[in-house]
């Protein structure tokens, strides 16, 4: 059978998983739902069983796409037949063209490229650090991060990263950042002045999510972003913005920082760059692109295949108006989430987001957990992602319709009445 006629028909093939032997064998470094995912296309997919879900995880916040899109299938077919992987030690063409792309669209005059956000913001914490020793003169250079933050999970990210939770047993933690509330402007303000009231000066930059998605898809403040903006001008300190989650025309502009009216020094992408192919991203202004031959690398980073790939999702998020249907679809989703949230004033709070990266959060007296909820949507058919115990995070492709908002919106709300009955 082709290719073709399996994504035509997305019952066939399908054969029993065995849980029991994936769990004998990988390390449970997740708590996984019991469900295996087979197969996909647009904004459903088909677990082991030939369950039918509508997909509001997307890979967490990844697959921009969707599943299977002709676009990405092309892309791919023509960039594995043609070249895949070579060494950065050659000047790899995909690289160039999909660094030009971003360039053009973005405050950025340079890329990096690794694999993973993680990896995009390791970069950007070693450029921050070198650009401290080398233009600034700070012998110990500190980066101030925020609180519910998430940067990744290396040893540096993880420390960046200002949830404790993520960081336990992993001490000791890279030593170099220092944690705020977000949001805060008086906070961060104090936090440099007590830093930098010593003989020696010490912050060399500010890392932050210009919206926090693990954090409880909590919003940044336009006036807070522009204030640490001009602080970071009066006082030379480098300001880094994680787009990692919000970026890619999720938030329905292509950036995160659009919407805060500012323009960052340095900032990452990952995710949704490549619509679920493996690739990260460093962009920076040229005023700080400090990094020389042997400062960083990456053996697959920028190779022909990811790129190549990654350019085609940049590309058809361009033809398809998909910045501008991430805007639309976002606003009918709040407003469906606002309503059902006024029909249980007794369990939500607040529904907040930007474009397609929302959630609705849970009453911090109420019982019910984000989990629950997320069970509860499983068992509708709906797939959905926690951003924290009480938090329901929403994160569809960004080819979504206005059809299946208003499909997901009807689950969600039996979902929830099947909880709260």
């Amino acid at each position: 059978m082709s290719p073709e006629s399996v994504l035509d028909n997305p019952a066939v093939e399908n054969t029993p998983f065995d849980a029991d032997e994936f769990d004998r064998v990988v390390m449970k470094t997740y708590g996984r739902f019991a469900i295996a995912l087979e197969r996909g296309r647009g904004c459903r997919v088909w677990d082991s069983d030939g369950k039918e879900y509508l997909d509001f995880v997307a890979g967490i916040a990844t697959c921009t796409l969707g599943h299977a899109h002709p676009a990405m299938v092309e892309a791919v077919n023509r960039q594995i037949q043609k070249l895949h992987h070579v060494s950065n030690l050659y000047y790899i063409r995909e690289q160039g063209e999909l660094a030009k792309w971003l360039v053009d669209r973005s405050c950025a005059d340079r890329a990096f490229f690794c694999n993973s956000g993680a990896e995009a913001n390791e970069g950007a914490i070693k450029l921050s650090r070198k650009y401290a020793h080398t233009v600034l003169n700070i012998d110990e250079p500190v980066i101030l991060t925020a609180n519910a933050s998430f940067h990744g999970r290396t040893l540096a990210t993880i420390t960046a990263t200002g949830q404790p939770k993520y960081q336990k047993n992993f001490n000791p933690l890279v030593p170099g950042f220092h944690y705020v509330p977000y949001n805060d402007f008086e906070a961060i303000a104090a936090a440099i002045a007590e830093l930098d009231g010593g003989e020696k000066r010490r912050v060399a930059a500010i890392l932050l999510e210009p919206l926090q998605g693990e954090g409880g898809v909590r919003p940044g403040d336009r006036a807070y972003f522009q204030k640490v903006r001009q602080l970071c001008d009066e006082k030379g300190i480098l300001l880094i913005l994680d787009e990692v989650q919000v970026g890619m025309g999720r938030s329905g502009k292509l950036w995160g920082y659009e919407h805060l009216g500012i323009e960052p020094d340095i900032f990452t992408s990952a995710k949704g760059l490549g619509g679920g192919i493996p690739i990260g991203a460093l962009l920076c202004k040229s005023s700080c692109d400090v990094f020389e031959p042997g400062d960083h690398a990456s053996t697959f980073g920028g190779n022909p295949f990811a790129c190549g790939v990654a350019l085609a999702v940049c590309e058809t998020l361009e033809r398809e108006n998909l910045v501008e249907n991430a805007l639309k679809r976002g606003e009918q989703l709040r407003a469906g989430l606002q309503a059902i949230a006024d029909r249980y004033p007794q369990l939500f709070v607040e529904v907040r987001g930007w474009g397609l990266i929302d959630g609705i959060e849970i009453a911090a007296e109420s019982e019910v957990t984000s989990i629950e909820i997320v069970k509860a949507a499983i068992a509708e058919g709906l797939l959905l992602v926690p951003a924290g115990p009480k938090v329901v995070r929403f994160v569809p492709p960004a080819i979504v319709t206005e059809a299946e908002i208003d499909r997901a919106l009807e689950m969600v709300d039996r979902a929830i009445s099947a909880r709260v009955s």
